[in-house]
C-alpha cells in the first residue's frame, strides 16, 4: 500500500499564482504535477499513477476495435516534413534544432507523416488492409501563451492512430470503429461529452469531429439545436436561414456622416438625418467591413478585408480555421499607411476585390446575399453611403463563415434556435482521405493488380488533457474526486485517534484486508500531523473512498465518507471491510 509517510508528495493550502483553472491549482497542490517550465510539467507519483490509468484504459479500447500500438521517436527530420509542406506551414508552432552537422530536425507536434511512411515501407497490397496503428507519444507545439496547467502547455501526451483503408467504404467502418472506441472511454473515464461537428483545419481532409467536454473553463465555444440533434464547434457552424434585410431599390447615396467611425455613431446619425420610411435603421443594417493582415508560412504578408452585418463582430478564431495555415494579425497603423484607399471607420466594398482598382481580396458573411441593401463606407472620411445593393453596387470574391455565432442563432438543420457552451476538446476524429498517401506516395495493388492510393483517417486523444479535464468535472471546493477507474487509489484511510497502538493497529489491519480483497490503498500514517491537517488532504487528494479510524473506534465505530457522493456514514468496526469493499465495487 502507499504509505503518505513515506510517499513522495508535498499538499500545499495555496493555490499557484500562476494558476488560473481548477485543474491547474488542485493538480500542483494535491502534488500531481509540478511546473518544470512555461507549458511543462512533471509528472509525480500520484499524478503519474493517474496519467497511466488514463493510458490503460485508452489502450484497451483501441486494441479492443483491433488497433497496433506503435512508437515513433518525438525527434524528427526535416525532409519528411517538407514533403507534406508542413515544415513551412506550422509556422512558430514549431520546435526547430539542428544536430552537430547542421542537419535540421524538428519535434514532433503530430505524426502523420511517420504513419504513412511507416505503412509505405512495410505494405504494398490490398490483402494487408484495412490496418489501424496508434501510438500514445509525447508531442510538442510552441505555444504562444501556454496556460491553465495541462490543458494548454508546450509538451503533452496525445493518443494519436491512423487507420489505412483501401476506399472511403472502408474509411467510413474504421472511422466508425474509432468513434465508438471513443465513445467507450470517454463513458469508462466518466467524462461528459458532446460530440460536434469540426474543422479540419490543417489537418485537411472531410469529415471532422470533435469530442468536447462541456465545461467552462474550455477554450473551445460550441453550439446545440435546442430541437434536433445538431452541435457543431463554432468554427464550423454555417449559417442557417438568412434574413435577406433591406431590399430597397433606390439609388445608392452618399450621406455626410462627421466624426461617425463606429456602427453606433453612424445609426444615431442616420435615424436623425437620414431616417427610413418604414422603420428606423439597426446596426443590422449597416455592412461593417474588417480589415485583417494574412501572415503566410513563407513570411509574406496580405490584406484581408470581411464583410458582416454591423450587429456581429468578426470571430477572429473562426477566421483563422478558415484561412489557415496562415496566421490573423491584426491591421496596424503602419499597414493603414501602406494602403491609403483603406480609410478607417469608412472602408466600403467599392474599391474592394482582387478585380478592383485596390487589389484586396473581399469576403462577406452568407448573410450579405444578392439583392440586399446596406448602408456602409463611402470610403471617404466623413462620410457613408445608403442603399448600397450586393451585385449592383458591389461583389465580392467569396463567402466566409466568420461572423461570431449568437446564443439564439438559427440552427442550420432546422431553424430552431441554438445553445452556446464552452467546452474542452478531448478528441478529434478526422476522414484524412489520401492528402498525406498522395503526397508521400503510400499507394497499394487493388484486386486487379491496379495501383490504388490508399485512404487514411486520424485520430486522437489528448491523455494529459483528459487527466486535466477530469480534474475539472470532478472537484468540490474541498479538493479533488477521482473517479475511480483513474483514482491513484481505491481507499484513502487516515489514522486520525491519538497515536494509540489500538487505532493505528486496526488501521493497518484493515487496510491490510482490503488490499488483499483487490482494492488499492493509500493509509496516512504519518506521526506528529494533526487529524484536521489528514482531513483536509484526504480531501484534496480526491480518492473515491475516505475511512477514518479515530475517536469512534472506542466506541466501535469508523467514519466511511464517499468523496464521490459527497456522503459520511459511521459504520461498525467488524463491519468495515465489507462495507467499504461494497462501496467501492458499486460506485464506477
Amino acid at each position: 500500500m502507499l504509505r503518505l509517510s513515506q510517499l513522495f508528495v508535498r499538499t500545499l493550502r495555496d493555490d499557484p499564482a500562476d494558476a488560473e483553472v481548477p485543474s491547474h491549482k488542485l493538480l500542483v497542490r494535491a502534488g500531481y504535477i509540478r511546473r518544470a517550465a512555461p507549458g511543462g510539467y512533471t509528472w509525480l507519483p500520484l499524478g503519474l499513477k493517474v496519467f497511466r490509468r488514463v493510458e490503460t484504459v485508452v489502450r484497451e479500447e483501441m486494441d479492443a476495435i483491433g488497433a497496433q500500438e506503435v512508437h515513433f521517436p518525438a525527434l524528427l527530420p526535416r525532409d519528411v516534413y517538407e514533403a507534406t509542406n508542413r515544415w513551412t506551414e506550422y509556422g512558430d508552432n514549431l520546435f526547430r534544432l539542428k544536430d552537430r552537422r547542421g542537419a535540421d530536425y524538428l519535434l514532433g507536434p503530430t505524426h502523420e507523416e511517420m504513419f504513412t511512411l511507416l505503412v509505405k515501407d512495410l505494405y504494398s497490397s490490398y490483402k494487408d488492409l484495412p490496418l489501424s496503428l496508434y501510438q500514445i507519444q509525447t508531442k510538442y507545439r510552441d505555444e504562444a501563451r501556454p496556460r491553465a496547467g495541462l490543458l494548454r502547455g508546450r509538451e503533452f501526451s496525445m493518443k494519436d492512430s491512423y487507420s489505412f483503408d483501401i476506399d472511403e467504404q472502408g474509411l467510413q467502418h474504421s472511422y466508425d470503429a474509432h468513434r465508438g472506441a471513443y465513445q467507450r472511454i470517454f463513458d469508462r473515464l466518466r467524462l461528459p461529452y458532446v460530440i460536434v461537428k469540426a474543422m479540419s483545419g490543417a489537418m485537411g481532409g472531410s469529415m471532422s469531429e470533435e469530442f468536447l467536454s462541456p465545461l467552462d473553463v474550455g477554450e473551445d465555444t460550441f453550439v446545440r439545436c435546442t430541437a434536433c440533434d445538431y452541435a457543431a464547434n463554432t468554427e464550423a457552424v454555417t449559417t442557417g436561414r438568412i434574413d435577406t434585410g433591406s431590399t430597397e431599390a433606390s439609388v445608392a447615396s452618399d450621406v455626410h456622416t462627421p466624426d461617425c467611425g463606429t456602427i453606433d455613431a453612424v445609426i444615431n446619425y442616420l435615424n436623425e438625418q437620414a431616417p427610413r420610411y418604414d422603420r428606423p435603421w439597426t446596426a443590422a443594417d449597416t455592412l461593417k467591413n474588417v480589415v485583417i493582415m494574412l501572415k503566410q508560412p513563407d513570411g509574406s504578408r496580405e490584406p484581408l478585408v470581411i464583410g458582416v452585418p454591423g450587429n456581429r463582430e468578426v470571430d477572429m478564431k473562426r477566421v483563422e480555421a478558415h484561412v489557415g495555415p496562415a496566421e490573423v494579425e491584426p491591421f496596424t497603423d503602419t499597414d493603414f499607411e501602406s494602403y491609403p484607399m483603406l480609410k478607417r471607420g469608412y472602408i466600403g466594398p467599392q474599391i474592394l476585390g482582387k478585380e478592383s482598382a485596390s487589389g484586396i481580396t473581399y469576403l462577406l458573411d452568407p448573410r450579405i446575399s444578392i439583392g440586399t441593401a446596406w448602408a456602409t463606407g463611402a470610403n471617404k472620411v466623413d462620410t457613408h453611403v445608403i442603399n448600397l445593393v450586393h451585385g449592383r453596387d458591389f461583389t465580392a470574391d467569396g463567402t466566409i463563415e466568420a461572423a461570431e455565432v449568437l446564443d439564439g442563432d438559427p440552427c442550420p438543420m432546422c431553424g430552431a434556435a441554438l445553445q452556446i457552451a464552452r467546452g474542452i476538446e478531448i478528441g478529434h476524429v478526422f476522414q484524412l482521405g489520401r492528402k498525406y498517401a498522395d503526397k508521400l506516395g503510400l499507394s497499394v495493388l487493388d484486386q486487379n493488380g491496379k495501383q490504388v492510393v490508399v485512404t487514411m483517417g486520424s485520430y486522437g486523444i489528448g491523455v494529459s488533457r483528459a487527466v486535466a479535464s477530469i480534474a475539472e468535472a470532478f472537484h468540490d471546493e474541498l479538493g479533488l474526486r477521482w473517479p475511480r477507474e483513474v483514482a491513484p487509489a481505491d481507499v484513502h484511510v487516515v489514522i486520525a485517534g491519538k497515536g494509540d497502538d489500538s487505532t493505528s493497529d486496526f488501521a493497518e489491519a484493515l487496510s491490510q484486508q482490503l488490499e488483499s480483497s483487490g482494492l488499492e490503498v493509500i493509509i496516512d500514517d504519518r506521526v506528529g500531523v494533526s487529524p484536521g491537517v489528514k482531513f483536509k488532504d484526504a480531501e484534496l487528494l480526491g480518492m473515491p473512498t475516505i475511512v477514518i479510524v479515530g475517536r469512534g473506534l472506542a466506541q466501535g465505530t469508523i467514519e466511511v465518507r464517499d468523496r464521490l457522493a459527497g456522503t459520511k456514514v459511521d459504520v461498525a468496526k467488524d463491519d468495515a471491510a465489507t462495507h467499504v469493499l461494497a462501496l467501492a465495487r458499486s460506485t464506477p
